[in-house]
């Protein structure tokens, strides 16, 4: 990125020391200095200047979680004591110790669709797909909330309904892979979405159906772990198939995950590089666990037991980490469990 392509930043200032000055701003102050003018609100909208902020270390790791609202129901006028928990988006961000929730989906101001997943992309929160909060119905939205901006935008619907499926993002583009159709038919299908021109690529298939499976990128590959096909519900599988973003193909990898367990929010990446299974660090999450990996650090989820409290904890993983759970305290207001989560580099 060029400096001088924003010129006169602020007045009487060099324009490289305006740059440097905005760069340098914490993304809490980008709603309201994009509101400052247009050069800056073009600025701090600009695909560029998110890499320049990123080249010079001025971005920061936060926690983006799929979490029940206390006592929160769902209902078309409004909550009602027996319906199902309705979910909102919360925002931990470890630097500051601060949560905070996130504004509605203008088009579910009651809740969150029911099992929607969650990317990181260039410094947006991707939302996609899920069953209606209302009817149960799955649906295709895709959501992308401007942290900049502090606002929603709708993306470019899903190709097909598709539910529980994988979900990782690299390079400015968002992966999906397997899951389930309307149908409750297993899927081998894949699709990418690229943020900037809002489309969507078909990838090639994956080596067998993966319902209910979990994604996660490592290096140059999607990793596509577990799931189990139409015909066997609930076996979940070992193996996983992993798409090299350079190679545009699939490549199966045997025994990276044990038989019979779900991997859903589950995995994580390990001190070697290998694949972890974050319900397994400590008795304390054994049941309901959720792992969101924050650089070195791990911010997990879990409780001893069904219908146990749920708890918070952050794990360092990093060399030198002890690779213990450390309780963090969070309050009532985000004390609702986590159905899945994600980081996103601001």
């Amino acid at each position: 990125m060029e400096a001088s392509e924003f010129t006169e930043l602020i007045p009487s200032l060099p324009h490289e020391l305006g740059l440097d000055c905005l760069t340098r701003l914490p993304y809490l102050s980008h709603g309201v200095a994009s509101g400052v003018c247009r050069r800056w609100r073009q600025l701090l909208l600009c695909r560029e200047f998110y890499h320049h902020r990123k080249q010079a270390g001025h971005t920061h790791q936060v926690a983006c979680l799929v979490q029940a609202l206390s006592g929160g129901k769902i209902s078309d006028d409004g909550p009602k004591p027996g319906e199902s928990l309705s979910y909102g988006l919360t925002v931990f961000d470890p630097v500051s110790q601060v949560r905070s929730r996130l504004d509605p989906v203008p088009e579910y101001p009651n809740g969150l669709p029911l099992f929607c997943q969650l990317a990181g992309c260039e410094g947006k929160l991707v939302v996609m797909g899920g069953w209606d909060p209302v009817s149960y119905d799955p649906v295709c939205d895709v959501f992308v909330y401007e942290f900049a901006m502090q606002r929603w935008r709708k993306g470019k619907d899903m190709p097909m309904k598709m539910s529980f499926f994988a979900v990782g993002s690299y390079s400015g583009r968002v992966y999906v892979a397997g899951g389930h159709d309307e149908n409750k038919n297993a899927l081998r299908t894949g699709w990418v979405y690229d943020l900037r021109l809002d489309e969507w690529t078909e990838l090639p298939q994956l080596s067998q159906e993966r319902d209910e499976c979990e994604g996660v990128v490592i290096g140059d590959g999607f990793w596509v772990v577990s799931g189990y096909g139409t015909e066997n519900q609930g076996a979940f599988d070992g193996s996983a198939d992993v798409y090299n973003f350079g190679l545009d193909q699939w490549r199966r990898v045997e025994g990276v995950w044990e038989p019979g367990r779900c991997p859903r929010s589950n995995v994580g990446v390990g001190k070697e590089g290998k694949l972890v299974n974050w319900s397994e660090l400590d008795p304390a999450i054994r049941a309901g666990s959720c792992g969101i990996m924050l650089g070195n650090m791990v911010v997990v989820t879990g409780s001893e037991y069904q219908g146990a409290p749920h708890g918070f904890y952050r794990v360092e993983m990093g060399l030198g980490g002890s690779g213990k759970l450390e309780k963090m305290n969070v309050g009532d207001e985000f004390g609702g469990f986590v159905q899945s989560g994600c980081c996103v580099e601001i």
